[in-house]
């Protein structure tokens, strides 16, 4: 079942008083559970794309439904209260708070829902578990590791229960064995929870551990290859 629909979805910035067609009459489905890639060139509407399915930035024509509501239906107000309720976003360079400790920093998207102290506290404890730093409550980001800070983004992420986790090049800026474990994690939300995952990267190993890997190029639907 589809969780996510583009129908002829266009996305066009002006440049120097000339429209740059970002995303070209894209279709595309993703299924609820499901675990993709997107791949391709600099310029080829990976990022752009995320941004779209998040809520973040608006299309400039055609349809995209996720969960089905059509997100070119919500002014901006109900935009924002739609993301804070289905999406968690995982960044390329962790965007934690430096003066927030990891339990503070996973609290925050929290605190924009009707919760009490208790369920909140009760939610941070489980995402800071699922992600195996449940001895880190009180860590700085700086007193972690640059594996342990996007871990710690990534319970932030998760911590709103969200339908649909995006990620824009989640190991990009870690090593080999930091970027191996991040992505055994995301594996392993995928696994056990059935979390739908959408994760831009340029690397191939990455985009492997992945079921399906979307390449887009020029704004258009290049190739969709399917892991083996």
């Amino acid at each position: 079942m589809s969780l996510i629909e583009c129908r002829s979805l266009c996305k066009d910035y002006q440049r120097g008083g000339e429209a740059v067609h970002v995303l070209d009459r894209l279709d595309l489905s993703i299924d609820r559970g499901s675990y993709t890639a997107l791949m391709g060139p600099s310029g080829s509407g990976k990022t752009t794309l995320l941004n779209l399915l998040a809520g973040i930035d608006r299309a400039s024509s055609g349809e995209l439904l996720v969960d089905g509501t059509d997100l070119a239906q919500l002014d901006r107000n109900q935009l924002a209260l739609w993301r804070s309720r289905h999406v968690g976003y995982v960044f390329q360079l962790y965007n934690l708070v430096p003066v927030l400790s990891a339990y503070e920093n996973v609290e925050l998207p929290l605190l924009l829902h009707d919760l009490t102290a208790a369920e909140r506290h009760r939610r941070v404890v489980e995402a800071l578990e699922s992600v195996d730093l449940a001895t880190r409550h009180g860590h700085l980001p700086r007193q972690l590791s640059g594996g342990q800070e996007q871990r710690v983004a990534i319970a932030r992420a998760l911590v709103t229960q969200p339908t649909l986790l995006l990620a824009d090049e989640p190991t990009g800026d870690l090593d080999r064995t930091n970027a191996d474990a991040v992505m055994d994690l995301f594996g392993r939300l995928h696994r056990e929870r059935g979390q739908t995952i959408v994760m831009v990267t340029h690397d191939e190993a990455i985009a492997r551990r992945a079921e399906r890997t979307v390449r887009l190029e020029k704004g258009r639907l290049a190739t969709v290859e399917v892991a083996r």
